[in-house]
């Protein structure tokens, strides 16, 4: 069996970021694929929050190193400030001293065919060089989503550290490695000489988790309780801005054409919570509006499968990104509103999947033209769902399989 390193910074039993999800799917199905994964991740305490509650799918026999790592922004702060040279290009820029040093151990001692490495955090792909240039192994810069962006990072120091870690990862790394099929021809576009090197393998969603999440008996809609729709996970203020559905919501109550006994909007862990009740309260649809904590993994698939409806909100300035819970949205089998620019690679992804109920996050007037729409076919089981071959398609296994025949080359590139 080859063997393969991987650096990753979101792995149990960090909590908070779907991130986790990635790498540790790719631990739990590579084995029988061939490959024998060795997990080097950060230790604990650098975490903002940890959860037991995915350590037990980690494979009992995986190696797992956990090098030392502080988090600026708590551990080395005074007074509430940092200098800004202690968090570029991250952080957890901290983690790559000892992870270098276990990184070479581990290369000793288990003898790695192939390096792999997944942003964010981008300081994974700065030990996974580091570590490449020391060893001579193939490296696998696993990017996700871009990097370096148009007014992103906000801090030109860090855009700048960024930029070199990406242009070292093209110069560098066997494959690049993105989500979506925008971030990779924004790569090819910006590194023409590496084009061919940067491939795309997307998220999927995990069969074993949502088979053994907890089943709990649906309530009809004929009982005449509120239609409920779910957001699970983080709304970003910038990124999954749900300014103009709030607003929506409001006029929508204030003509009388959707009232809060017919439709609840339950955002899950947004991590934003004041956020949202601000906006809910200034636009008059607190009513509307659920905001529940986070639960553990399982439980946040089964109440995917309870619901009446998912939404998925992606701005315009993120078209070449598509959330990681969109595929497990597929996997659910519930009706999508898809709240993003129809132009980008989450409304793409989406409508290749059959789920064509997309709308313009930025436009209050469209969605309050369609989400009684909406409501309305749902309530009459008229709503559309993913299609099986989408849904069978976008099984962690499957990626697990592309990334596996992607390793093979990585190792034994074709002359």
């Amino acid at each position: 069996m080859k063997r393969i390193l991987m650096i990753a910074f979101h792995f149990p039993p960090q909590a908070g970021s779907s991130g986790i999800q990635r790498t540790l799917r790719f631990v739990q199905h590579l084995p029988a694929l061939g490959w024998q994964p060795l997990v080097l991740s950060a230790s604990p305490h650098a975490y903002d929050k940890t959860d037991a509650d995915l350590l037990a799918d980690v494979p009992a026999d995986t190696v797992v190193r956990r090098a030392f790592a502080l988090d600026t922004a708590r551990h080395l702060q005074f007074r509430r400030r940092y200098l800004g040279w202690m968090a570029r290009p991250d952080r957890w820029i901290s983690w790559r001293f000892d992870a270098v040093r276990q990184g070479l151990e581990m290369i000793e001692a288990y003898k790695p065919d192939v390096i792999w490495s997944t942003y964010p955090i981008a300081t994974a792909h700065v030990i996974a060089s580091a570590l490449h240039r020391k060893s001579g192994l193939p490296w696998v810069a696993d990017f996700r989503d871009p990097m370096a962006q148009d007014g992103y990072p906000a801090d030109h120091r860090t855009w700048q550290s960024y930029q070199r870690i990406e242009a070292d990862a093209a110069a560098r790394a066997r494959f690049c490695v993105f989500t979506t099929p925008g971030a990779a021809r924004m790569y090819q576009q910006r590194y023409p000489g590496m084009a061919e090197r940067m491939v795309v393998l997307e998220n999927g969603y995990d069969e074993e988790s949502f088979s053994s999440a907890p089943n709990a008996p649906a309530v009809p809609l004929a009982s005449g309780r509120p239609l409920v729709m779910l957001h699970s996970g983080i709304v970003y203020p910038s990124e999954r801005d749900p300014t103009q559905l709030f607003e929506a919501l409001g006029r929508l109550m204030q003509a009388g054409t959707l009232m809060p006994h017919q439709l609840r909007i339950r955002f899950r862990a947004s991590v934003h919570d004041d956020l949202l009740n601000s906006l809910a309260q200034t636009h008059q649809a607190q009513d509307f509006i659920e905001i529940c904590p986070a639960i553990p993994y399982r439980d946040a698939l089964a109440e995917m499968l309870d619901v009446d409806a998912l939404l998925v909100m992606q701005a315009s300035n993120c078209n070449a990104q598509i959330p990681a819970k969109v595929y497990e949205y597929l996997r659910a089998g519930k009706p999508v509103l898809g709240l993003t620019d129809p132009n980008g690679d989450t409304a793409e992804a989406l409508r290749s999947a059959g789920l064509n109920d997309v709308v313009r996050l930025n436009s209050a007037d469209d969605i309050a033209l369609a989400l009684p729409a909406l409501v309305q076919r749902i309530r009459e089981g008229r709503a559309t769902q993913a299609h099986p071959l989408a849904v069978q398609q976008a099984s962690r296994l499957g990626r697990s399989t592309s990334l596996a025949q992607l390793l093979v080359k990585a190792v034994n590139p074709v002359p």
